[in-house]
Order: structure tokens, then sequence, then C-alpha cells
């Protein structure tokens, strides 16, 4: 209290022009400084013996700082609140004192309270060169009051850069980038016109379809005048697919289990893995609605692992050898354009993945691809860090669970949804935790890119990484639906756009296409889900825009799981007419109320569970429900467990007839014994066309 009687005293002395000045340009003005009659003293001060042998020094810094009266005021002002400031000024402005000269009493107050300042900014002076030498590794000032920022891996810089590393001559050899059949060489070197990319939103989409052994009806499409069509052949040897090494010699031994004919003339993919690769390798855009958790999962994640680490290794191959031929080459030569074989940010795969669990099967296959048979383990980067945070523990699962075998195979493992890592990739070396800006393969969830992307008006985001993504690979597209599917409509609206920051690129360097902004006709975008949904439709057609065309599978579907049912069970079907989209919700939810639900108010159709695959129509009929003042229960997927449990026993005990079920809380609890001695009740469905053909009856 003291002190603020002694700050008051100091600003009650000047007149509001003194203060205006005060506040508006930091320091009283210069006709207002007080000069004391005494002589002042002078002071000694003894130089240290380093002060004689610095020159850098200027001599003001060697002599003592003369702290002046607006100085003293200035450091005061500073350490008020904005709440003390108010109530001054409030208090300068009902009491309007004249001035008055301070008295010697005032002085050695005003003195003492300098110092105690001076004194508190020596020891914020001192504490901040502190935080500099215990945090000097490249962090910048005030990161360190900032919450810890996750981890990377900046040790390996150098090791793992481009620009500094040329290529082996032992087994690194470019034969595979000069021939001309190569289609990763095809890709990046093909060119785009002008005139194309003007006429491409007119141009009208050319399809063609074909039917394959094993993929079924595929359908050929592009919105550029050129496309072209092939059938699969019979046999396919490693060498005709231009595998980068070591990757013809290691696929066979990481992919045996799926590899198919006689031991001596063994395939080296399955009939699936044979026809994906294929359509991988000629770069095209790729929509396949047919991946099982239980199925054959595990096939496309291998397969698409080797597409994308094999065009990793030939980008890496052509920079490196690039590299050589550029410290080879005379000074003084002009360069050419020969030497343009990257984008505007070095990360060149985006794999989203739902869970931890994925990411971690993928660095695994990464691993593998790279080690095989061969002796020679693989360098990898914080391995052990790894392994403990995407990692599960066998005994964290509860025992005795019963769960279906699909939820089973979808949620094993670390099933975290937040979580983004980089991905170096440098001959037979593997770094993770690399920095975004340094990495070659990014691994992230939609959840984890959003966080980091943000959105408008957020001050600190970024999506200058995802500028030169030429890989695109979304696999379990079905399973976002049930996280958020706004998360990826965000994340493709933010692909290939043009970086706010050079990031330290060599423009010689950068591809002309990438230049010209046109990144998105060559990125390659592989989705992958478990059914034909219609916002999976509208990403592929809206988003996949690449030059080399794009092939969608598009099977008829088979017998629905209804006609598995095995009781004798009515299935009613009810269809509207809505009179356009805007208003299908509206619709929808009118023709429940008044058509559907008046059937199953009566007393006797007990035991009703209404199943709701949308949150927001589930809120709308909670909240009818009450207004209503129905005898109801619902369960969600943000509903605590005693909250559950409530809810089932009333519904089990018929305390309650209807129950309100949200389609997120059966994909994620999925209980066989939700509802384990239950007399027999109804369900029914609030929902889409796309949801009549869904699992669930």
């Amino acid at each position: 209290m003291g002190k603020r009687v002694r700050r008051r005293q100091l600003l009650s002395s000047l007149t509001k022009k003194q203060k205006q000045h005060l506040r508006d340009f930091g320091e009283e003005h210069p006709f207002f400084d007080r000069v004391s009659g005494k002589e002042a003293k002078p002071q000694i001060c003894q130089l240290s013996e380093s002060s004689d042998t610095s020159n850098s020094e200027s001599e003001s810094e060697s002599e003592p700082e003369q702290v002046s009266g607006y100085h003293k005021l200035l450091a005061t002002l500073k350490n008020a609140s904005e709440e003390e400031e108010d109530e001054e000024e409030e208090e300068e402005e009902e009491d309007s004192v004249d001035d008055a000269e301070v008295n010697e009493e005032d002085v050695s107050e005003e003195e003492e309270t300098a110092a105690e300042s001076a004194e508190m900014q020596e020891k914020v002076t001192l504490s901040a060169e502190a935080e500099e030498e215990n945090h000097g590794d490249g962090e910048t000032p005030g990161e360190s009051q900032k919450p810890p920022a996750e981890f990377t891996d900046a040790k390996h810089e150098a090791l793992f850069s481009l620009e500094t590393n040329f290529l082996e001559e032992e087994g690194g050899d470019d034969c595979s980038l000069k021939v001309s059949q190569d289609p990763f060489v095809h890709h990046v070197n093909k060119e785009l016109k002008e005139k194309e990319v003007q006429a491409l939103p007119t141009n009208p989409k050319t399809t063609h379809r074909l039917k394959w052994p094993t993929l079924g009806q595929l359908v050929f499409s592009s919105r550029f005048q050129r496309m072209e069509t092939f059938k699969p052949p019979k046999d396919v040897d490693l060498k005709s697919l231009h595998l980068q090494k070591p990757l013809g010699s290691t696929w066979t031994k990481t992919n045996g289990q799926f590899m198919s004919g006689p031991q001596k003339s063994r395939c080296p993919f399955s009939p699936l893995q044979k026809e994906l690769f294929l359509l991988m390798n000629s770069y095209r855009d790729l929509f396949y609605p047919e991946r099982t958790a239980l199925g054959n999962g595990e096939e496309i994640r291998r397969v698409y692992c080797l597409h994308a680490l094999n065009h990793v290794l030939k980008a890496n191959a052509r920079v490196l050898s690039n590299n050589t031929r550029r410290r080879s080459q005379k000074p003084g030569l002009s360069e050419d354009d020969g030497f343009r074989d990257q984008g505007l940010t070095r990360p060149k795969v985006l794999m989203v993945v739902p869970f931890r669990e994925a990411a971690l099967r993928l660095v695994q296959l990464f691993i593998s691809l790279f080690e095989g048979d061969s002796k020679k383990k693989v360098v990898v980067s914080n391995r052990k860090r790894f392994q403990s945070e995407y990692g599960s523990d066998p005994e964290e699962r509860p025992p005795n669970l019963k769960r279906p075998e699909d939820y089973e195979a979808v949620f094993v493992g670390n099933i975290d949804d937040h979580f983004r890592i980089g991905v170096a990739v440098l001959q037979r070396s593997i770094r993770l935790y690399a920095p975004f800006y340094s990495s070659d393969i990014l691994i992230a969830s939609p959840l984890g890119l959003r966080t980091i992307i943000g959105g408008e008006g957020v001050k600190k985001r970024d999506c200058d990484f995802l500028s030169s993504i030429e890989l695109l690979i979304i696999d379990q597209a079905d399973i976002y639906l049930m996280q958020n599917w706004e998360h990826v409509l965000h994340l493709m609206d933010h692909m290939n756009l043009l970086p706010l920051d050079s990031h330290g690129v060599d423009f010689s360097r950068v591809r002309m296409w990438s230049l010209n902004n046109w990144a998105r006709f060559y990125r390659q975008t592989l989705l992958f889900g478990a059914l034909q949904d219609a916002q999976i439709n509208s990403v592929f057609n809206r988003f996949c825009v690449n030059l080399e065309g794009q092939v969608a599978v598009r099977n008829v579907p088979g017998p629905g799981s209804i006609s598995h049912v095995l009781a004798q069970l009515p299935h009613v079907f009810q269809r509207m007419d809505p009179e356009n989209l805007a208003t299908a919700i509206d619709a929808r939810f009118n023709f429940f109320v008044n058509k559907i639900l008046p059937q199953y108010r009566d007393a006797i159709m007990s035991h009703t569970l209404i199943y709701v695959p949308s949150y927001f129509d589930y809120v709308r009929l909670r909240n009818y429900f009450k207004r209503e003042e129905l005898n109801f229960t619902h369960i969600c997927e943000y509903t605590q467990k005693p909250a559950v449990s409530r809810a089932r026993h009333f519904f089990l005990q018929g305390e309650k007839q209807f129950l309100l079920l949200t389609e997120r809380f059966h994909f994620y609890k999925s209980m066989m014994d939700t509802f384990p001695t239950a007399p027999r009740y109804q369900i029914t469905v609030v929902s889409h066309m796309r949801d009549y053909c869904g699992s669930l009856l």
C-alpha cells in the first residue's frame, strides 16, 4: 500500500498536459524537467579488466546511467496494472490539483521508488539472459514462457538435409530415373500449357468404363483432353515396375504372407495388390470404397506404403544426383532448367490415418521395406520415443470386454486421434520427429492437422508445408465421418496453396509447375474407405484434378446385411419427397414427428429405440421430446458412463418408453450386450437414404 500511495503522490504533482505527454511519448516534456539546486557529487567507478580489452563497448555503457525524473515515473507506470491506472485517472479528474513543488521528502521517496524499480528491471534482465543461455538452441524470445511445444528432432538436421548431401556411388545409381518409361519421370516432367489450365473449368469430364478381374467395374475419368485407359497384364515383374533400390529386393520379404502363386513362380503381389499398384504407379487419382478392416485392410496398407516410399526415394535420388552434378560443374557456367527437381517446400507425401496405431504400422512398414533380408540395420532416430508415444500397453485393455470382430479390428492399439509426425528419409536412414519443413513424409490425423492449420482469424497458423504435396493418401475415410468430416474438408481447402514464406528454398531448383501454382494438377490422391458415401464421393470429384486422370471403383453393392437377419422382424421403409435439398432436413424432421412418431406413442409400443445418425437431429429430437413431455431417455457420444447405465436400466425395465441413440455412440461403444435381456423393441431410424443401406438392420 505504501508504494501505491507514493505513486499517486508523484502523479498528483503533474498537470494534465504533463500526464498526457507522459502517456503519449513515455517521457516528460523537456520544458518541465526538474533541476536540482544542489551540486552533483562526482561518482567514481572502477572498470573491470575485461573492459579495457573490449573495443565493441561504447563509453556510454561504461558510465553509470543517471535516471531522470520522467524515467522514474515511467518505471512506476509500467508496473502499475490497468485497474490502478483507471482508478488514478478517476481520482485525477476529480481532484484538479495545481502544480506543486516536490519537497525533499517526496524527492527521497521518488529516488527510493526508482531504485526499487531499477533493481527489479536488473533482475528481469539477468533472468532473461539466463533463459537465453539455457534455451539458446534456436529458440525465439518468449518461447520459454509458452507451454512446451511438441518434440521435434533438431540434432540430425544436417545429416538428413537434401541440400548438403550427395548421391552415394555405392548402390545409389540413378539409372532408373534416366529411363524414359519410368512413370515417375514421365509424370513430373510432363508440362502443362496455359491454355489447358484456362480451359479446364469449361471442359466436360470424359469417362470410360472398364472391368478388371479383381477390382471389378472401374470408371476412368479426366477433365483434360487426353485420357488413356489400360488393362492389367497377367504377369507382373518387379523390374518392369521401376522400383527404387532397395525396394525391389525387400518387398518380397515384407509382403510374403500375401504373395500368390506357386513357390517357384510366385507373384510378388496378391491379385488385389497387383491391380491397385498398377493404378498407383500410373499416378492417377484412385478411389477404392471396398476397404475392410477384417479383410483387405493390411494388403492395401502395404501396397500404398510401397508406392509412397518408392516416390520419395526417387525424388530424393534425383535431388542428390543433381547436387553431385552441380558440385562437379565448372564455375562460371550458367545453370539451366535441368536442375529443377523439387517443390516450394520439402514435404512430398501426406498420409492421413485416423489413429496412432495406424501411424505406428506405417513406420514399421517403412523400416521393414528398408531392411528386408539385409543384415544391415536401418538407422532410425528417436525410435524408442516413437514406440512409447504411439505404441500401446496390452494391460490397459479391460479384461472380459466383448466386442464384435470388426470393432476389434478398427479400435486396436493406441486409438488417440490427435497426432502428427514428420518422417525424413535419406538413402538407408529414417528420421522420426523431423520438423515439418525438413520432412519427406507427414503422417497425421485430421484433428492433428486442423490444430496446426488453424482457421480464419487465428494468429498462429501454418499451412505452407502442404504447398508441395505430390502424393496424398487418405486411408479409412469412413472413420472420419464419425470423427469430424469438417477437418477433412478444411485440409483439402488448404492443399497445394502458394506458401506465405520462402522457408529457405532455392528457387533455381523449383519445378516450373510449382512456381505457376499448378501443383494441384500434379498431386496424386489415393482415397480408401469402406463404403460409397456422398461426402466421400464429393471430395474425390471436387478436389482431385490430377492431369493423369481419375479412377474410381464403382461396383454394384451386393446383398445387404438385412438379408442375414434370422429373426422374423418386419422392416418398413417410408419414403419422403422434399421440395429441394435445402429443405430436406426440416422436411425429414416434420415427417418423422407428424407421420411416424404418433404410431409409437401408445403404451403398447414400449421399448422403442430411435437411432439418429446426425448429432444435430438428435439434439432437435431431444428438445422436442422434452417440450412434449414424452417418457424417454437418451444416450449420445458425450454421455457419461453413469448416465449411460441409468438410461440402459430405465429402458430395460420399461420405465422409459423411448430411447434416443446416436450413431457415433454406437460406433465408438458398439456394445453387443447393450440390451441383453430386453423384451421386444422397435428400431426407428431417422436418417438419409445412405443409412437405410447400412449395416444396422
